[in-house]
């Protein structure tokens, strides 16, 4: 088997686009599925909103704890905001060195969880409490980053106060969907365009969209991996249920390369695209490791 090559084609903080070479789709598909479902990451697993009347010190005004929509709304919402994760600096809880020998209610520490407060009441036209209003309790680093600070989560108004407590811990996404860290992880083989009729292709470029004559090499392939997306979208405007789709008749084609694929994915901004890949290798190989070393053991 050909050895098993990456190239990032895409690459910012929160998403990937890649070409893999020398593998297959069962360990594409291993691989998508370790990264929706086994990559750890911190959500909101509880709440405790403190109850009752709070009076306001400077104006006397009192304020009940009712944030206008049910509890297990506002929980739902706050489980969905993405946590700072650092694989490195944390423990599940049930691996916790300092909490992992006490039963499941008394754990809870800064090695295996995170905790966030909201203080914030309501005005006459209605304040929307956001992600921002979440401060961490412990290192700065775990604020919910600015570029989701504006997640809206409940709207207070005049004479509405939200005072709680929120606590995050590690969990796997095949546990709940609130810890999978991934949004649109998809793959398909890579493919080149190849043009098997030049006069009927005209058909296409004639339409001025994308793709045009020379950007196909002499032997009429198309192999460059952008210009292939580009052409992909092109054929819609030839194929089934167009106009041209009689007279084009398949002059230009899309071909799969045997052993290529191309993937991307997004994170929820909980981790950057780059440390969920490399965490879902990791949870890949131990995998991987541990059936190889039960298959020692049983032959």
């Amino acid at each position: 088997m050909a050895k098993l090559k990456i190239k990032i084609l895409d690459e910012d903080d929160n998403s990937l686009r890649l070409h893999f070479s020398g593998t297959d789709r069962a360990f594409l598909n291993a691989l998508r599925r370790t990264m929706i479902s086994d990559v750890p990451k911190f959500a909101i697993d509880q709440m405790r909103i403190e109850l009752g009347l709070f009076k306001d010190e400077a104006t006397g005004e009192l304020y009940e704890s009712n944030s206008g929509i049910a509890d297990e709304q506002v929980a739902h919402r706050f489980a969905m905001i993405p946590i700072p994760t650092f694989h490195d600096e944390f423990h599940f809880q049930d691996e916790c060195p300092d909490c992992s020998t006490l039963v499941e209610e008394q754990r809870g520490c800064p090695a295996c969880q995170i905790i966030y407060t909201v203080s914030e009441r309501g005005t006459k036209e209605g304040h929307v409490v956001t992600a921002s209003n979440m401060n961490v309790i412990g290192d700065r680093k775990l604020d919910i980053p600015e570029t989701f600070g504006n997640i809206p989560l409940t709207k207070l108004f005049e004479g509405q106060v939200l005072h709680a407590y929120f606590y995050a811990v590690m969990g796997r996404g095949r546990d709940h969907s609130k810890y999978s860290p991934v949004a649109g992880v998809t793959f398909r083989s890579r493919q080149i365009g190849v043009m098997n009729v030049k006069t009927r292709s005209k058909l296409l470029f004639d339409l001025d969209l994308n793709i045009v004559a020379k950007d196909f090499g002499k032997d009429g392939k198309m192999t460059d991996i952008d210009k292939v997306d580009l052409l992909r979208d092109d054929l819609q405007h030839a194929g089934d249920a167009t106009e041209l789709q009689s007279a084009f008749k398949d002059a230009i084609t899309l071909q799969d390369v045997p052993g290529e694929f191309i993937m991307k994915f997004q994170t929820d901004g909980s981790m950057s695209a780059r440390t969920c890949l490399e965490r879902a290798f990791s949870e890949l190989a131990g995998r991987f490791s541990a059936i190889s070393a039960d298959l020692d053991e049983a032959l």
